[in-house]
């Protein structure tokens, strides 16, 4: 058996599943060589199965390889299947893995330090450390006053941003301007001793996405 079906095998039962209405089995097989399963990412960036009964530290995946492999090939669902409810999907082989999310699906946890000067920072996301990271652009990040949440940009096939995870979030708010006034996102931020003027061009992007992929857990923008 391989190490993607020995890990599953710990996790997935045969128990039939409902989220808003719709019914599925995890590893169900609609058509022949096909699996299909289903999991949820939190605010914070932890991937669970979605039928889990428990989402917390212990029940998330947490093995890097696994989550680099699963997360390299997520993209906007396009397969006509459970579109509405998951919508994006990490298709894996002959496995359709379908997700949803409590935000997005692409959740920023840490932020790796260059070596040197003439490389930038790296936002790493779902966990994986350096095996999953975009480039920090500090001009790029942007916060919504009326959820307090930070987005930065992300990987192009997962609909092009991603959340800051919370306590990284905090840490970054620190060194917000609001020259517009706190109802406004931020004008400035400054990183490394360097005073960024933030574009703030997510916005029309996250409520793109949302009408989009019908993305409708977190507050409105």
């Amino acid at each position: 058996m391989s190490p993607r079906l020995l890990m599953l095998s710990s996790f997935v039962g045969r128990s039939r599943s409902f989220t808003r209405n719709i019914q599925y089995v995890q590893g169900q097989s609609p058509e022949e060589k096909i699996r299909e399963y289903f999991y949820y990412v939190d605010h914070q960036g932890q991937l669970f199965l979605d039928d889990a009964r428990i989402k917390n530290f212990t029940s998330c995946f947490k093995e890097k390889q696994f989550l680099q492999f699963f997360f390299t090939r997520l993209e906007r669902n396009h397969t006509s299947r459970y579109q509405e409810t998951f919508p994006f999907v990490s298709l894996c082989g002959r496995e359709r893995n379908f997700v949803r999310c409590d935000d997005l699906p692409i959740v920023f946890t840490d932020i790796l330090p260059s070596k040197t000067e003439a490389e930038v920072d790296q936002l790493s996301y779902a966990y994986a450390g350096s095996l999953l990271t975009v480039p920090f652009s500090p001009q790029d990040i942007c916060m919504l006053p009326s959820t307090g949440r930070v987005y930065h940009t992300g990987p192009n096939k997962a609909g092009g941003v991603g959340l800051v995870k919370s306590s990284l979030a905090l840490e970054m708010s620190r060194h917000f301007e609001f020259n517009n006034g706190e109802k406004f996102p931020p004008t400035h931020f400054t990183w490394k001793n360097k005073r960024h003027f933030l574009t703030n061009a997510l916005i029309e992007i996250l409520q793109v996405l949302r009408r989009e992929t019908r993305v409708h857990n977190s507050e409105n923008i």
